[in-house]
């Protein structure tokens, strides 16, 4: 019997980013929240683990992935997102890997260099003259040595 590839699903993050399907690990605990009754019966809490450390992404988007993550990143470098707003897993799951896209959108975008200028000449006058104000109104309030 001839071996055929089963294609991944892969998951568009970016332009130049994607993730695998199997990069990302459930768990559905038990949530609080909307559902009445049917909350303590039904796991529809997702639990979304995310190894920060074996994914396909660029060297300075996971570093900037694992300062943006927060308390959200573990000892291990695993990012765990937890969805517990909507009554079905589905839509939970759903939810947890938009948070988690998200983040990492937020994380390929580079930091904006900084630009350096030079303070107005005004503006430095003004801070003089401010110091020279406040040294006059000091020097007032001290007592006279005769």
């Amino acid at each position: 019997m001839p071996r055929v590839a089963i294609p991944r699903a892969m998951i568009q993050v970016t332009g130049d980013i994607e993730l695998a399907e199997e990069e990302l690990q459930f768990r559905f605990v038990l949530a609080s929240g909307p559902g009445g009754q049917n909350v303590n019966k039904v796991a529809s809490a997702a639990q979304l683990r995310f190894d920060t450390a074996s994914a396909a992404l660029p060297d300075p988007v996971r570093a900037r992935l694992r300062a943006l993550a927060g308390r959200r990143l573990t000892r291990e470098g695993e990012i765990v997102i937890t969805a517990k707003s909507y009554r079905t897993r589905e839509r939970n799951r759903h939810d947890a890997i938009e948070r988690l896209l998200s983040l990492i959108r937020q994380a390929a975008r580079p930091p904006r260099t900084r630009k350096k200028t030079r303070p107005p000449r005004a503006s430095k006058e003004r801070r003089l003259q401010e110091k020279r104000t406040r040294s006059r109104r000091l020097d007032a309030r001290r007592t006279p040595n005769d």
